[in-house]
C-alpha cells in the first residue's frame, strides 16, 4: 500500500511470491478466454464476470456511490488490511478469513459497492501484481440432483478460485450469499434435502481451506436476507457491515447528482438542482434507496410525452410527484410481503 511513499510488501520465501510469477495455473482457468462484461478472461463454471483491476467501469460506481457515517472509507480500509497484514501474521494469532459481508435492503447499492471496492483496492494496493476480480453467479451452481451443488461449489471454490489465487491477488464477488450458504438451523430436512446442507458445508470448508493457503484473496459478500445467512459464514467474516437507507444529506448529493449528470445533455433538468424549493424533493424521497431516487429521477421525465421528447421540459413539481409515486410503489410491496 502506498503510504509516504513506500509499498507493501510480502515475505519473498512465502505463498506470496508465486502471485507475481508468470504461470500455466492460469491458462487452466482460462485466461485469455473473454468472459463477461469485463473481458478478465477466466471462462468457468459459476463465473458470471472476470475483469482485471482497476477497472474504469467500477472506479466510476466507487466515485458515483454516497453514503454518510465514513462508510467507504471504513470498508476500503479493511480490504486494504486483506492484502498488508494478512500476509504477515499467522492465522493462529490473527485468524482473518478475508470475507467482508455487506447486509441491507434492496436497493442501496451493495453489489454496486463490492464491485467499487474491487477497484479501489487494487488502486491503493501496491507491489503484489495486477489483480484479477471474478464474479460468482451463485444461481447457476445451485441444483436439484443430489450432489450436484457441492459438488460445484467444491470446483468453483477448490479449482478456479483457487489457481486463479495462484497467479494474482483475487477479489471474488458472492453476491447473494444467502443462496450458497443457507442458514441450516433454519431448514427441516423433510422439507430440505441434506444436499442443500452439504452444500452449504462445503462453502465453509473450502472457505476455510482458501483462507489458509490463499492469503491474497478477499471475498466481499452481499445479502438482501442477513437472517437466511448461515451464522457460521457469518462468524467467519472479518467484517460485517451494514449499508443502510440514504440519510437527509446523502439523499440530497443523490439528487444533486443524478440532475446535473441529465443536465449534461439536458441544462433545464441540471437547473433543478438549485430550486428555491430543492429540500421538499429531498425530504419527498425519504425511505428510498439510493437507486430508487436515480430512478424516480427517470421516471419524473416520463409523466407526459412532452418531456419524454425533451427532458428540459422537466419541472420540480414533476419530481415531487415522481418520488411520491415511487414511495406509494414501496409502501404497497412492503404490505404484499408483509
Amino acid at each position: 500500500m502506498r503510504e509516504g511513499g513506500k509499498r507493501s510488501s510480502v515475505p519473498d520465501g512465502g505463498r506470496a511470491a508465486d502471485w507475481r510469477q508468470p504461470t500455466a495455473i492460469a491458462e487452466r482457468v482460462g485466461r485469455g478466454v473473454a468472459q463477461g462484461a469485463g473481458s478478465g478472461g477466466v471462462s468457468a463454471a459459476g463465473i458470471l464476470d472476470s475483469r482485471g483491476l482497476p477497472d474504469q467501469e467500477f472506479a466510476r460506481l466507487w466515485d458515483s456511490l454516497v453514503f454518510e457515517d465514513d462508510l467507504k472509507n471504513r470498508l476500503l480500509a479493511q480490504a486494504v488490511l486483506n492484502f498488508t497484514i494478512r500476509t504477515q501474521v499467522p492465522r493462529a494469532y490473527l485468524p482473518l478469513h478475508g470475507i467482508i459481508v455487506l447486509v441491507g435492503p434492496p436497493g442501496t447499492g451493495k453489489t454496486s459497492l463490492a464491485r467499487g471496492l474491487a477497484s479501489a483496492t487494487a488502486s491503493v494496493v501496491s507491489g503484489l501484481g495486477g489483480f484479477l476480480y471474478l464474479e460468482v453467479d451463485p444461481h447457476s451452481l445451485t441444483s436439484a440432483a443430489l450432489g450436484r451443488t457441492q459438488k460445484a461449489v467444491t470446483e468453483l471454490l477448490g479449482s478456479t478460485i483457487t489457481e486463479a489465487a495462484a497467479a494474482h491477488p483475487l477479489i471474488v464477488l458472492l453476491d447473494e450469499v444467502e443462496t450458497l450458504a443457507v442458514d441450516r438451523s433454519r431448514l427441516s430436512l423433510e422439507a430440505n434435502p441434506v444436499d442443500v446442507h452439504r452444500a452449504t458445508d462445503a462453502v465453509l470448508a473450502q472457505l476455510d481451506l482458501l483462507a489458509d493457503r490463499c492469503p491474497n484473496v478477499l471475498f466481499v459478500a452481499t445479502s438482501n436476507f442477513s437472517e437466511a445467512i448461515d451464522r457460521a459464514l457469518l462468524s467467519r467474516a472479518d467484517l460485517i457491515l451494514e449499508v443502510p437507507l440514504p440519510g437527509a444529506a446523502a439523499r440530497r448529493t443523490i439528487l444533486q447528482s443524478t440532475l446535473e449528470a441529465v443536465g449534461s445533455p439536458f441544462p433545464g433538468v441540471g437547473r433543478l438542482a438549485s430550486h428555491r424549493d430543492f429540500d421538499r424533493l429531498v425530504e419527498a424521497c425519504a425511505d428510498l434507496d439510493g437507486r430508487g431516487i436515480r430512478k424516480m429521477v427517470a421516471a419524473a421525465c416520463a409523466f407526459d410525452k412532452q418531456t419524454a421528447l425533451d427532458p428540459n421540459r422537466l419541472t420540480l413539481n414533476d419530481l415531487l410527484r415522481a418520488a411520491a409515486q415511487a414511495r406509494k410503489g414501496m409502501t404497497a410491496t412492503k404490505r404484499s410481503r408483509a
